[in-house]
């Protein structure tokens, strides 16, 4: 990682979870599901990525620079381990990736997305972004909200 540069991580198997928040968070985090170690330790040598797992073993065996170990269980201690040890800001550009795919979300037209979306939401709504990879759909409802939320009472302090 360049100094400067926003970390990007790749999960193991155990943190799809928290793969899931980073990237709610706007980091760009890979989860590759039930990937070999092999794999994961490759992947992340090959795009600079830091590795994020459970396994002692499997952080021993790639080194301090390449893998971190987290060692809280539950879903919000492991946001915040990971937002301290990297210094990590969960407001610096929240909700700009898809949830799923890890893509970055691009501006999509109201106009385009019917069928897409309920009727009512686009009724509701004006502002609305899409993944370009696996085609989600995204608009400011009420759960980007509670997502913000979550974010900040995990994360306290964590923002400068």
């Amino acid at each position: 990682m360049e100094r400067g540069e926003a970390p990007r991580f790749v999960a193991d198997s155990m943190l799809g979870r928290l793969a899931r928040w980073l990237r709610a968070m706007g980091y760009d985090t890979l989860y590759l599901g039930r990937a070999r170690d092999g794999d994961l330790l490759e992947l992340a040598n090959r795009e600079r990525r830091t590795l994020l797992t459970r396994d002692l073993r499997l952080a021993r065996t790639a080194g301090k620079d390449t893998a971190y170990q987290v060692r809280a269980e539950r879903i919000e201690a492991q946001l915040a381990e990971v937002v301290a040890a990297f210094g990590l800001d969960p407001e610096t550009d929240p909700l700009s990736r898809c949830l799923e795919c890890n893509h970055l979300l691009a501006p999509l037209e109201a106009g385009d997305l019917r069928g897409r979306v309920p009727p009512h939401i686009l009724a509701s709504h004006r502002k609305f972004s899409g993944c370009a990879v696996c085609g989600r759909v995204y608009w400011e409802g009420s759960h980007a909200q509670r997502m913000r939320n979550r974010l900040r009472a995990i994360t306290p302090g964590a923002t400068s």
